[in-house]
């Protein structure tokens, strides 16, 4: 079979895929010549002494030497939370007598604290004025020694 036989169909596509050659040849070449020209320079990038990313190299007389027991990446451990007095003051802003659990809103902090009924020293009710002790529980921070403060 002969090429003046063929189909317009057919001269279509092959005219499409020696076009998709000629633009993959092309796009080729053109990373080719991209690579010599682009090296590792352009993907440096910096941090500067703010934590800022920028592409200029920092100043070699701004430069400081870090002691690596200084940095800090956690919590750090000991001496701060001991200094802290260990019983709180807070009000009982909720208090369920059925199921045997409720909050305190700490004063300082502002923050809710969950009490469970064998955590009391004596009986309280919703509102009461209460000291306590916070210790981590279960699921999270709890208070305990709850008793009503004078």
């Amino acid at each position: 079979m002969g090429r003046s036989q063929e189909s317009f169909n057919k001269k279509e596509v092959r005219n499409k895929k020696e076009k998709k050659r000629k633009e993959k040849a092309a796009k080729r070449q053109a990373k080719r010549e991209n690579e010599n020209k682009s090296g590792l320079d352009d993907m440096i990038a910096y941090v500067d002494e703010n934590g800022m990313i920028t592409t200029t190299p920092p100043d070699e007389s701004k430069k400081s030497e870090v002691k690596l027991e200084d940095i800090e990446v956690s919590v750090p451990k000991g001496g701060s939370v001991s200094d802290e007095d260990p019983e709180k003051k807070g009000v009982v802003t909720f208090y369920n007598e059925s199921k045997g659990y409720g909050f305190i809103k700490e004063k300082d902090t502002k923050q809710d604290v969950f009490f469970h009924v064998n955590n009391l020293t004596e009986p309280i009710k919703e509102g009461n004025l209460v000291t306590f002790e916070i210790e981590k529980g279960q699921r999270g921070l709890t208070a305990v020694r709850v008793k009503v403060s004078k």
